[in-house]
């Protein structure tokens, strides 16, 4: 550093300017600091200022006798230099800047604002210097943080150039931070939002890093200075809204009458307080979602299909009244049938929440005591399912029948009271690798509200596979199927959901989505032993989310812009359920992916069963996740495999459950009976057919075109075939105008020739009214003897 003298006093005393905000220690923080060239520092402010605020940065030294080293009060000179910011606009909190100057001249680089060197003295020094900041004058400055680096002394006295005593008022450790001998440091972002937060963790020098050769980077932390519960505005009900319109998430919402979400009366807030003798309700497919804190002095109640949401991973739950979550189970054939459960408040007890099923119907999964080492379906050891009994742990999956004297048909309830569970929750996660058919996993939703399960699994993608198994009891125990009791169930009950390709269902019949609703547990297949994290920002705040299942509707709905995907039903006269899903989605490809994508149909000893093969896999696949583009392969086919131990005549049915995507909801779907030597259009009607016992991996399989009609031009050069349906059953026919038509032969989708015309010209116009069904396949022969054949609609 130079020790230089000035002449301009005027410069040096810093008069408070007219209008600016008025700091005191903590109002800033500096953030960063490169002694070799050029000298750079940064800082962020933790209060709002309006524009012409300006702040002073001093490389001076502040000696023990209270004034900065050098100091002359005639001129109000000090040693060193100084450089003074201003702001040209108004700043909020969490604004950084950085401030650079170019060698030893005085030009300033500024991220924000303007500055100026006040005489030709600031330069900071390799071998130790400070950085002061303050507002008023060098003879009576108000120092709003300081730090030290580049030796090892830290604050002593400024006994030469490169030391300083703790300027006054600030204090060693919160606000005047030595940190450490290295040249260029920089904080490390560790906290970026609170006031309070920013400023404790600044002061944290393990929150620092830099290089005494390498110049750090400045300025690249994002701060907020809205701390945990800190709200703009206050909003009340009390019958109507305080401010006419209602909350979002910058309100601090105070619930002082009673309030139901249903029937689009959800609402967001920035915190929450629900008052004494009052009750807050979220309804059936509503929500309520709250940024921070929740306060409940009087009752909140959340409904079955209703979502509650705290986002903030710090936000505290205060419960001083009562609150509970209100679950409904579908529809029980009978009382024994089981659910699958997870608590979502905290410290709720099996007996509690389930205090009429009987104590031997009340089961956790011992996931490490699981073993399965043959792939048979069937626990070894048979000590896996445990009885449950106290404390719930939250992350943890339960199972539990109703009571004996439940009604046949009835729906079950549960209800869950207490604090609820918000925050990062974690659950333990087994992995036996001698488990070969995969390390099962009993775990579930902790919070009274949906979550994703795709945002789940990508966030523990180390520790957990991409499937999920929901239960969806559909079928009563039997003799023949796997298990070490007399009576086992089904485990084709389980629908199942793929990251990858998505869900197809069990027995039940009804499809899972990538929600998993609140209170529901479900089963994960483990990678690794570690633990799996429950965090808030998988938590849904929609009023659609949190329904036991997505319910399929059995109908050819047209989606636009999604994957595209088909879903096939298995059923039969005497009560069979089976389905397969075959999506083409991006990243799967046509051999088996694993989990993530192809999903196998578990091990089951079912009557009649349907699955789909893949190359080179002796798998049967309940989900197969294919290669998007496979479509525009002109001899694309999956396969279909069929398996029956059905003795007695059985009428079988395969059907469209559901499709999807743009390719599919626009062209025709068809089933190749590769036993009878048949093709079907499956998008028309359902097949029928019979069977004897036994297995057939080769006898169906799904494509989408009928090979009755192809020959070796089958669709080359389609594009350039126009087909228009006019008035009248008039259909028009039109090629490019290099190119006539000579002729046009019409099938019926079953291959059966209709009519012929003759063309000369690029524009050929026919009236088909002998066509029994509006889809129909032209085929035309065009003047360059290219042959095309197209569906089309009439």
């Amino acid at each position: 550093m130079k020790r230089i003298m000035y002449t301009i006093a005027i410069i040096l005393t810093f008069k408070t300017g007219y209008g600016q905000t008025i700091l005191t220690e903590g109002d800033i923080a500096i953030t960063g600091v490169n002694l070799d060239d050029n000298d750079q520092f940064s800082f962020v402010l933790l209060k709002d200022i309006t524009a012409g605020t300006e702040i002073h940065f001093a490389d001076t030294g502040w000696n023990i006798f209270g004034e900065f080293e050098g100091y002359n009060a005639v001129t109000g000179e000090v040693s060193e230099g100084v450089i003074t910011w201003s702001a040209t606009t108004d700043l909020l909190c969490g604004a950084v800047v950085v401030i650079e100057k170019v060698g030893a001249s005085n030009t300033l680089i500024v991220s924000s604002g303007t500055a100026s060197v006040t005489d030709n003295g600031f330069g900071l020094s390799k071998v130790g210097d400070q950085v002061i900041a303050f507002q008023g004058s060098t003879d009576e400055p108000t120092f709003l943080y300081a730090v030290h680096l580049g030796n090892t002394t830290g604050w002593t006295d400024a006994t030469n150039t490169n030391s300083s005593a703790v300027p006054a008022g600030l204090t060693e450790g919160v606000n005047a931070i030595y940190i450490g001998s290295l040249d260029n440091q920089v904080y490390n972002c560790a906290v970026s939002v609170g006031r309070t937060e920013i400023l404790a963790s600044v002061a944290n020098t393990t929150n620092w890093s830099g290089s005494s050769s390498v110049r750090q980077s400045l300025g690249t932390c994002m701060y907020t200075c809205n701390t945990l519960g800190s709200c703009s505005e206050t909003v009340t009900y009390n019958g109507t809204w305080s401010n006419g319109k209602g909350p979002d998430l910058t309100s601090e919402v105070i619930i002082a009458a009673n309030y139901d979400t249903s029937g689009g009366n959800e609402f967001s807030a920035c915190s929450l307080t629900v008052n004494e003798d009052v009750t807050l309700t979220i309804g059936e497919n509503s929500y309520v979602e709250v940024e921070n804190n929740v306060e409940v002095n009087g009752t909140l109640t959340v409904l079955s299909s209703g979502n509650f949401v705290q986002n903030s991973a710090n936000g505290l739950f205060t419960l001083n009244g009562s609150a509970s979550v209100v679950k409904h189970t579908p529809a029980k054939a009978k009382w024994y049938y089981y659910t699958y459960w997870s608590s979502p408040v905290v410290s709720e007890t099996i007996e509690e929440a389930f205090p009429n099923t009987p104590e031997s119907r009340r089961f956790y999964f011992d996931a490490a005591g699981y073993l399965d080492a043959n792939n048979d379906g069937v626990e070894d050891n048979g000590t896996a399912w445990r009885i449950a009994a106290g404390t719930m742990t939250p992350g943890t999956g339960y199972i539990a029948t109703e009571s004996t004297f439940h009604l046949s048909g009835a729906t079950g309830t549960a209800n869950f009271e207490g604090q609820f569970n918000t925050g990062d929750i974690t659950t333990n996660i087994v992995h036996n690798a001698a488990n070969v058919g995969g390390s099962w996993n009993l775990i579930g939703n902790p919070y009274p509200s949906a979550i994703d399960f795709i945002a789940f699994q990508q966030a523990n993608a180390s520790v957990i596979d991409g499937v999920a198994y929901f239960w969806s009891q559909a079928s009563p125990p039997e003799k023949t199927n796997p298990g070490t009791a007399v009576y086992n169930f089904n485990t084709n009950d389980y629908a199942t959901f793929t990251v990858g390709s998505g869900g197809a269902a069990g027995t039940s019949g009804v499809t899972p989505t990538k929600y998993v609703p609140s209170a529901q547990s479900f089963f994960v297949v483990g990678l690794a032993n570690d633990h799996a994290t429950f965090t808030n920002a998988m938590r849904m705040a929609d009023g659609i989310s949190n329904s036991q299942f997505f319910k399929n509707s059995h109908t050819k709905r047209k989606v636009e812009k999604l994957d595209n995907k088909l879903w096939v039903n298995l059923t039969s006269d005497n009560g069979v359920f089976n389905q397969v899903l075959v999506a083409y989605v991006n990243g799967a490809t046509n051999t088996d992916d694993g989990l993530y994508f192809d999903a196998p149909k578990l091990i089951v000893n079912e009557a009649a069963i349907l699955y789909s093969k893949i190359e080179n896999s002796n798998k049967s696949f309940m989900i197969q996740g294919r290669a998007a583009n496979s479509l525009e392969e002109d001899n694309e086919a999956v396969k279909l495999g069929f398996k029956t131990n059905i003795e007695v005549a059985t009428l079988y049915k395969l059907s469209l459950a559901d499709i999807q995507g743009e390719f599919l909801t626009n062209s025709r779907i068809y089933l190749k009976d590769n036993l009878l030597h048949k093709i079907h259009d499956l998008s028309g009607s359902d097949y029928t057919f019979t069977s004897e016992v036994g297995e057939f991996n080769d006898r169906f399989e799904i494509t989408y075109k009928n090979t009755l009609l192809s020959t070796p031009n089958n669709f080359e050069s389609s594009k350039s075939l126009k087909i228009i349906s006019l008035e009248d059953d008039s259909v028009q026919f039109s090629v490019s105008n290099n190119l006539e038509i000579t002729s046009i032969e019409i099938y019926d989708v079953f291959g059966r020739s209709l009519c012929k015309f003759k063309g000369k010209r690029n524009v050929e116009t026919f009236r088909l009214s002998n066509l029994r069904t509006s889809v129909f396949v032209a085929k035309v022969e065009l003047s360059n003897g290219i042959v095309i054949h197209k569906k089309a609609l009439k």
